[in-house]
């Protein structure tokens, strides 16, 4: 893990007792929130390894929660979060559970609402650093502090040549990318981080692309 200046080290500007085990907590829930595109009607928090032991007592469940609601990291409404959440009618579950994680410091978050729902599992690195580790079942490795695709599609010959065409096209440079299958010549996961925002009508060509189920864009 590279840390590019002495606050990644610090740690960022924050309420809460714990880098770890609070703001990471607020920072994978604003990505799941990102990622799933809108506010969830109901959110299942999952926590495992070391937060399943002291969620709790570090307040990791209400800052999970704040994450979710788009509450920044530094605002003291996030210890309200389970109040905001009841009065914007999100209903909201936790789950201490008792597998052994790869990582000690381990959260899924399940979010839905009447049009779908995610779910996305993340760990926290520490100094509030964090990586997100899964996204409906589909391994991938996500820090959200770069611009991001995640495009779902069918595993396909000349799909991935299509996508990395057109941000060719759009002079985007990629800084880095994974690919993901559930199994050969089903859906597949693209996870593409680029050095700068990509343009809406880029993203509008890509989902016309053959085999491309749905982009999802990440620009926190």
């Amino acid at each position: 893990m590279k840390y590019r200046s002495v606050f990644d080290i610090i740690g960022p500007v924050m309420l809460g007792p714990s880098s770890s085990h609070t703001a990471g907590a607020v920072r994978i829930g604003h990505l799941a929130r990102a990622l799933f595109g809108r506010e969830p009607r109901a959110v299942t928090l999952h926590f495992f390894g070391s937060f399943a032991k002291t969620f709790r007592g570090h307040a990791t469940d209400v800052a999970a929660l704040a994450g979710v609601l788009n509450i920044p990291m530094d605002d003291p409404d996030i210890r309200n979060a389970a109040a905001i959440a009841s009065e914007r009618g999100i209903s909201v579950a936790y789950v201490p559970e008792d597998a052994v994680p790869a990582h000690p410091n381990t959260l899924k978050v399940e979010l839905s609402d009447d049009a779908g729902s995610m779910s996305a599992t993340g760990i926290s690195i520490g100094g509030g650093m964090v990586q997100m580790t899964e996204v409906d079942g589909f391994s991938l490795r996500l820090s959200g502090e770069s611009p991001a695709l995640l495009i779902f599609h069918k595993d396909a010959y000349g799909t991935i040549a299509s996508i990395t065409r057109l941000l060719a096209e759009g002079c985007i440079n990629i800084n880095h990318m994974e690919v993901s299958r559930s199994d050969r010549g089903q859906t597949a996961l693209m996870v593409i981080e680029t050095d700068e925002q990509v343009a809406p009508e880029v993203i509008e060509n890509m989902n016309r692309q053959k085999n491309i189920y749905k982009v999802i864009t990440l620009n926190i």
